[in-house]
């Protein structure tokens, strides 16, 4: 009996995708939160240095770059596999669903954090696509097969 109220409630709100702002309100505040993040893994590996500048070429550069990169993956896959939502998307009632109104399996969330970067990166036009898709998907919703929906208030 709870399952099938559980389904009713999310096809009721798979019609109701979150819009552009509360993408925007969301993604600000998880980026401040990744980038909390980097502050403390960079002043964690300033000791490895000698407290002097992290190298800007090279492989520890490289290396360096790489783990911040992972560190922001992660910190999307992490929330999303958990509670699917991140804490951004919890202060703006969003979810994170698949198609079927559950929680995504771990390939579409790896897909769609890296279809975000173009879709973000070249100018928004990825996200800007919900205005022309009948669903009111991004790129990312699309290639992941996911949708973000807004969350009822309880």
């Amino acid at each position: 009996m709870m399952h099938e109220d559980a389904r009713s409630t999310t096809s009721q709100t798979l019609s109701q995708p979150a819009g552009l702002f509360r993408r925007l309100g969301a993604l600000v505040y998880d980026w401040l939160l990744i980038i909390a993040l980097w502050f403390v893994q960079t002043a964690l590996l300033l000791p490895l240095t000698g407290g002097e500048a992290l190298p800007q070429d090279g492989i520890v550069h490289w290396l360096y770059v790489a783990i911040l990169y992972l560190t922001a993956l992660g910190f999307f896959v992490f929330f999303w596999h958990k509670k699917g939502q991140t804490l951004g998307m919890r202060a703006w009632r969003i979810r994170l669903l698949d198609e079927q109104g559950a929680t995504p399996a771990l390939r579409n969330l790896l897909l769609r954090a890296l279809w975000a970067v173009p879709s973000w990166g070249l100018g928004g036009v990825g996200v800007l696509w919900m205005y022309f898709d009948p669903q009111r998907r991004a790129w990312q919703d699309r290639f992941s097969q996911t949708r973000l929906i807004l969350e009822n208030i309880k």
